[in-house]
């Protein structure tokens, strides 16, 4: 199958319109790619809430004070430590995709969201929760979290890092891997297999639509996966 696209501009719009997390998967799976999946719990704010994009790993630490004036690391002084130059650093098509911290408070707001929007990004992926739930929800900005949860990361967390390999459960993430979002979950894209991913989940999705029909048509579960060999 021919290359569909030939910008990540075009890509992720055809994959918006045509693909969904779940057929990822799958064809994942039937590459050898079979923990590719992020924990369940992170989830859409919104069930309408659908996100594509490049991986911006942010790598965050729990802190017990917002200042610790004796530390050896300067970081330990910086409020939110690297947060807002994480922030900053977002490009166009990218995704905030934090973990590393405990899961006592929320990782991503409002402000952040704003920021984010007006940088281009195209979602946020967090190991952690989210805040200010009815300003991101105004904003549609995708976030993808364990849910909702007021208290503040300011003297609970900060960001150590950014743009460096993470792992959030059984997946590995390394900067500008494709992050998948929709309301099934999150799953992640090794950059080294994308165009093959994609191009069989494109090719997947639409020869389902073809088994569909022919179900709706009359056609048995055995006999339309014996002709398409998709179910």
């Amino acid at each position: 199958m021919a290359k569909l696209w030939q910008s990540d501009d075009e890509l992720f719009n055809l994959a918006r319109a045509e693909l969904f997390t779940a057929v990822v998967g799958d064809v994942m799976d039937k590459l050898g790619l079979q923990r590719q999946f992020l924990p369940p719990q992170i989830q859409a704010l919104s069930p309408d809430m659908v996100t594509i994009g490049r991986a911006m790993t942010v790598l965050e630490a729990d802190v017990f004070t917002d200042k610790a004036e004796n530390s050896a690391n300067s970081i330990s002084n910086k409020p939110f430590g690297l947060m807002l130059e994480a922030l900053d650093n977002l490009k166009p098509n990218e995704i905030y995709i934090c973990t590393g911290s405990s899961p006592k408070y929320a990782l991503w707001g409002e402000l952040m969201s704003t920021r984010a929007i007006k940088l281009g990004a195209a979602g946020a992926v967090l190991d952690g929760y989210s805040r200010d739930t009815p300003g991101i929800l105004a904003l549609k900005f995708p976030t993808f979290s364990y849910g909702r949860y007021a208290q503040d990361q300011g003297v609970r967390g900060k960001v150590i890092d950014y743009r460096v390999p993470l792992e959030i459960g059984d997946v590995r993430i390394l900067p500008g891997d494709i992050v998948f979002g929709d309301i099934d979950g999150v799953c992640v894209i090794p950059k080294a297999a994308e165009e093959d991913v994609l191009n069989k989940a494109i090719e997947k999705a639409r020869g389902e639509k073809l088994v569909r029909k022919a179900i709706e048509e009359g056609m048995s579960t055995v006999e339309a996966f014996a002709k398409f060999g998709i179910m």
